[in-house]
């Protein structure tokens, strides 16, 4: 019997997951596809927000200012990579800066520490490559960028070292109510018995929900798509810049990933089909001159890719964080932007919830807080070479520096890695300019290898990243 079965392995039911591993439980999170944080939380912007954007009062805003004040110690227990940026909105009209006063005092209403409206002379001194149209900014100094996926990998990797059970490529398809527990069948032949329930299935949270007979929640895909370029363009960026937002969301920014790419989009389009994540050339054509009002200066000649994520947004005005009607079934409907960075906080929330319908929480005094990183920063001093005998020195992906020692440690930690693109989402590999022509052949070697599998039956990059850059920078469809 397990104490709680979390549903999906997303940064929020992995943030839950990595909790309740700090008491005497027994708990498993159950995962559709074949890898942790590949939903929403692998394709979004990777922003750590201030807390000013989201009306006082709701879980959003409240939840968003407590997680963003736990980042800092998580990053130094987990090491998943994350910096602290700033952030700035952009007004270009009389009107919009009245917009920035609105957001300045939700700000405050939502208790953000280091916000201030500043001129365009003061926006312009903070990033120098910043539109001259710009009247005025609202600053937040408590913005930050993340690593979503790294993040994902890295609570997965702690939860289970600290008991918790992870099953990939598990899709639950039915959930029977008993007295006092759950059965829940998955594709796989082992059912599953839990006390309690925990649905942070995401975009498909509204299914889930329907197992149990509740029918109150409709998720409907919001598409965003982005543009990444590389990393010789991100002098442009030095903090997360936004322009004035939008009943739609937070609008086109421009930022600096963490590792160092710069990044634009995502727009916001609503979609019927909750699997597609497809790019297309009119909205990339979008996204890239709508970012150019804020920073003109990019070019996108050094475009790598594009990549599109869909938020889940609910039929309800706030999110859903709660025990159901139905008893010890508890729902996590809606979360959407701010969610990654709210995770952590949402965590905490969900204990609460717990604790309230009946789980007893008692400490696991054998709880490992740390986990070491795969990837090694390399100084000044580092020699690596593609020809190098030592695996920590031998560069398998020459754009990031990635050697072979850290390929094979992510291939022998907790959690199964079968394909080149869940080899690049922890080390980098195939990121860079060339995105994979040299290293792709050498890390499926690499693989089949430490897997002792055949090398044919490693998979290439997964399906998520679009060439149609690539087409439209042939073409001069973007305006270069």
């Amino acid at each position: 019997m397990i104490d709680v079965c979390i549903i999906g392995a997303g940064v929020v039911g992995l943030n839950i997951a990595r909790q309740l591993s700090r008491y005497q439980l027994k708990v498993c999170v159950l995962e559709r596809q074949d890898d942790v944080g590949c939903g929403c939380s692998k394709a979004n912007s990777g922003i750590v927000h201030g807390g000013y954007s989201d009306k006082p009062g709701t879980l959003k805003a409240q939840l968003c200012v407590k997680g963003n004040q736990m980042y800092k110690q998580l990053n130094e227990e987990l090491n998943f990579g994350y910096r602290k940026t700033g952030s700035l909105v952009l007004a270009f009209q009389d009107e919009e800066v009245a917009t920035l006063n609105e957001l300045a005092q939700y700000g405050r209403q939502n208790g953000v520490r280091g916000l201030q409206i500043i001129d365009g002379d003061k926006a312009r001194e903070l990033e120098p490559y910043i539109s001259q149209e710009v009247k005025a900014a609202l600053y937040c100094e408590n913005a930050g960028v993340t690593s979503p996926y790294e993040f994902a990998q890295a609570l997965a990797e702690n939860a289970i070292v600290n008991g918790v059970e992870l099953k990939l490529e598990t899709e639950v398809t039915q959930i029977q109510q008993m007295a006092d527990h759950f059965i829940l069948s998955t594709n796989k032949d082992d059912a599953v018995a839990a006390r309690y329930v925990v649905n942070a299935a995401g975009i498909h949270s509204d299914q889930i929900a329907r197992l149990v007979g509740i029918d109150d929640y409709h998720i409907s895909p919001r598409r965003g798509q982005y543009v990444l370029l590389d990393k010789e363009q991100n002098y442009l960026a030095n903090s997360v810049i936004f322009q004035v937002p939008t009943k739609l969301g937070k609008g086109i920014l421009v930022t600096t990933t963490y590792h160092g790419n710069l990044m634009i989009g995502p727009n916001a389009e609503e979609i019927d089909d909750k699997e597609d994540l497809g790019t297309d050339e009119k909205t990339l054509e979008y996204i890239v001159q709508t970012a150019r009002k804020s920073v003109p200066g990019f070019t996108m000649r050094k475009a790598l890719k594009s990549f599109a994520g869909n938020r889940p947004v609910s039929n309800k005005k706030d999110w859903v964080i709660e025990e159901s009607a139905v008893k010890r079934f508890i729902n996590l409907v809606g979360i959407d932007s701010p969610g990654l960075t709210s995770s952590p906080a949402i965590a905490m929330q969900v204990l609460d919830v717990l604790q309230a319908a009946g789980l007893s929480l008692q400490p696991n005094p054998a709880f490992e807080p740390y986990r070491k990183p795969i990837i090694r920063q390399k100084d000044a001093a580092f020699d690596g070479d593609i020809n190098a005998a030592e695996p920590g020195r031998r560069i398998i992906c020459r754009c990031e520096q990635v050697t072979e020692a850290e390929i094979i440690d992510c291939l022998n930690r907790n959690i199964p890695v079968k394909s080149v693109a869940a080899v690049g989402r922890r080390t980098r590999a195939g990121m860079g300019s060339c995105q994979g022509a040299f290293c792709g052949p050498r890390v499926r070697e690499l693989i089949a290898r430490e897997l002792n599998i055949p090398l044919d039956t490693v998979p290439e990059r997964g399906s998520g990243s679009s060439m149609l850059v690539q087409r439209a920078k042939r073409a001069d469809l973007l305006k270069m």
